[in-house]
């Protein structure tokens, strides 16, 4: 198996799972509905949210297999670019964006919303940032995107025909 490849399973894997854990341990083990919020700093609490739409609950009128299938769609045109790319990082992001959209599908079937527990807000006049909520999936999606716009911004320099570094060799 290719190198990206594998690597944006494993990362796509492992962002799944660590938001469903999460997921899991704050709804049934930690039962955070009946205990929030808890401040864990003044601009971050944990609370329950259930996001009906997408982010800060945008599209809720297209319904919970409107949403599912824009997911699915969006998760194999992204299969198909990690299938294809032969850059690492671009498989690294990918897969972080793959992971993270699977937890949140998850979620919108089981419970046909997705559960948010991370509340960042400000009272600064900062427009709609001044207050999102968001799980470990939104985290992985933001750091895929992140790595991918980095990349985009400082693309890594393209290997030397035939393996040869273009320095000249005295002979």
């Amino acid at each position: 198996m290719r190198r990206p490849l594998a690597l944006g399973l494993v990362l796509a894997a492992a962002a799944f799972a660590l938001d469903q854990a999460s997921k899991h341990w704050m709804i049934a083990v930690f039962d955070i509905a009946s205990r929030q919020p808890i401040r864990l700093a003044p601009f971050l609490d944990v609370v329950m949210a259930w996001n009906p739409g997408v982010s800060y609950s945008l599209l809720p009128f297209m319904g919970r297999y409107g949403l599912l299938a824009v997911a699915g769609l969006a998760v194999a045109v992204l299969g198909v670019w990690l299938w294809r790319t032969p850059d690492r990082l671009t498989g690294a992001a990918l897969g972080l964006i793959i992971g993270g959209a699977l937890g949140n599908a998850l979620d919108r079937f089981r419970f046909g919303a997705v559960a948010d527990f991370f509340f960042l807000h400000t009272d600064l006049p900062v427009g709609p940032l001044a207050n999102y909520v968001f799980n470990v999936a939104d985290v992985a999606i933001v750091a895929g995107v992140a790595l991918l716009l980095y990349e985009s911004a400082f693309p890594a320099s393209p290997a030397p025909p035939n393996g040869r570094d273009g320095a000249v060799s005295a002979g």
